[in-house]
């Protein structure tokens, strides 16, 4: 029988409200975060499945524009989320057990290549590392492997020859930060919930200030490296992305502790960085500093109002707040031979693969790695002494996170080792101290510029200090919540 002219446009609006309403659900659900998620996962409203799926198609649609991805594993997701499916019916509950995160190239994903950002990614790692292995364990489902620049190497920007140029889903001209950018531009497009990262001098906390994203910074050692036992001379932890403060804190509370009695693990915290999330910090003495410790750097006015703004908040919360001068580390003789000689050793079977910027780097942390890198591992003690007597007097120290907003995705895209490392000065300034000393560190969303880019402040304490930092950041998002405002996801699926 056929059908009227006007009942088939009728057909058509409903199909297009009934597909407009099915995709204002999915964006609401993708954006829901752990807490939400486990819920529905736990009564059934959804299963891991459906959700693997929704991300999947959120992946397909707007990834070709942000390249956050290098790699997916839909398959082998999917039938995690069966298997996730399995324990939930089985009464089991757990805070990932069936929700999807991504992990990024350089950690290992048994039958997958570990790329690094390399053209040539060589074989397929033959096991998890351990902190895949442990999400495995609580039932996340792993969708795929994110992209940063080559070996990691720079905190301003990520791209490569390998995975293209990764952009800010705020701004698509802008970078999302390196080395963990594909991490956090996943996140903030909602094409993922969670993701983990790797933070040598900054790589974590930088992409999380470009992204509005919260990011930790763990301790040293708090997170294993295995199968490595150390990366870039102790700079290098592992860490999550989140929308949230409590999504990272739930994140990271599956994959830390030690592997075992032999493990150089620092002091267990006195609770799990979940149950700090929730809690109230008491009040703090909070000192900031606002000057950048790498000299001829210039801190920009919005940047400087972020700590100046949230530091008049820190005051009506109750905490006494005062500014101080940080005995930062000269990081060009404490953090740059440790990050040059780190670059170098992972450089050593892929120099001819290598980009002209990498292996000039990698030459530099060659020369670096003898006298120069000694030096900075013996000046280490004495340094963390002097940056930590400030915590005589005050439990945390705020700074900016960056001296800058994002730059250009391409800003160092035709650039060597020298420009590349003058034009990162504003953007890796005020992190790499807290890699150097191995303190942890956050980076926590403060608010947007003028442009509408995100902006951020840097929470920093003394060894073992996550909880009083998680505390503090969920504090302050609970008065100035950030994980409402999202990216304009049409400017990036046109």
């Amino acid at each position: 029988m056929a059908m009227a002219s006007g009942e088939t446009q009728v057909n058509t609006i409903a199909d297009a409200d009934t597909a407009g309403a099915r995709a204002g659900a999915d964006e609401e659900l993708a954006f829901l975060g752990l807490p939400g998620l486990a819920r529905l996962l736990g009564a059934g409203e959804l299963t891991p499945r459906e959700l693997s799926e929704l991300y999947l198609r959120r992946i397909e649609r707007l990834d070709p524009r942000l390249h956050a991805f290098v790699s997916l594993r839909a398959d082998e997701a999917l039938a995690e989320a069966e298997a996730a499916l399995v324990r939930l019916r089985g009464g089991e509950r757990g805070a990932l057990l069936g929700i999807p995160v991504a992990v990024k190239d350089n950690l290992d994903i048994a039958g997958m290549p570990t790329g690094h950002g390399v053209v040539e990614a060589g074989e397929s790692a033959a096991s998890d590392c351990e902190v895949v292995r442990r999400l495995k364990q609580a039932g996340a489902i792993i969708l795929g492997k994110t992209t940063l620049c080559e070996l990691a190497a720079w905190g301003h920007f990520t791209s490569s020859r390998a995975c293209g140029v990764t952009r800010n889903p705020w701004n698509l001209t802008r970078s999302p930060g390196g080395s963990s950018g594909g991490s956090a531009a996943a996140v903030a497009a909602g094409l993922v919930p969670v993701a983990l990262g790797s933070d040598g001098g900054g790589s974590i906390r930088i992409p999380a200030a470009f992204c509005g994203l919260f990011g930790l910074k763990p301790q040293r050692g708090r997170i294993p490296l295995a199968p490595l036992r150390d990366h870039w001379h102790g700079c290098t932890v592992l860490g999550g992305l989140g929308r949230s403060v409590l999504d990272v804190a739930i994140l990271d509370d599956a994959i830390r502790g030690a592997l075992g009695a032999d493990a150089a693990e620092p002091p267990e915290p006195a609770m799990e960085f979940a149950e700090a999330a929730r809690r109230e910090p008491g009040r703090l003495r909070v000192a900031y500093s606002t000057k950048p410790p790498i000299p001829g750097v210039k801190a920009a006015r919005a940047n400087l109002e972020a700590v100046e703004a949230t530091a008049e908040l820190l005051r009506t919360l109750g905490h006494e707040v005062a500014e101080c001068e940080l005995a930062h580390p000269q990081l060009l003789t404490s953090f740059t031979p440790r990050w040059a000689a780190g670059v170098a050793e992972d450089a050593r079977s892929r120099r001819g693969l290598l980009e002209r910027r990498t292996r000039q780097l990698a030459r530099l942390g060659r020369v670096l790695s003898g006298r120069a890198l000694r030096r900075s591992l013996a000046r280490e003690q004495a340094a963390a002494r002097r940056l930590n007597e400030v915590f005589d007097e005050h439990d945390l120290v705020m700074t900016p996170t960056t001296a800058a907003a994002a730059p250009s995705a391409e800003i160092s895209s035709a650039a060597g080792a020298f420009r590349s490392f003058n034009q990162g000065s504003p953007y890796v300034c005020f992190t790499p101290t807290w890699n150097f000393v191995g303190q942890p560190a956050a980076s926590v969303p403060a608010g947007f510029d003028a442009d509408g880019l995100p902006l951020a402040v840097q929470l920093a304490g003394p060894a073992n200090s996550e909880t009083t930092i998680i505390s503090l950041a969920a504090q302050v998002e609970s008065v100035r919540p950030w994980a409402a405002r999202r990216p304009d996801l049409d400017t990036i699926s046109r």
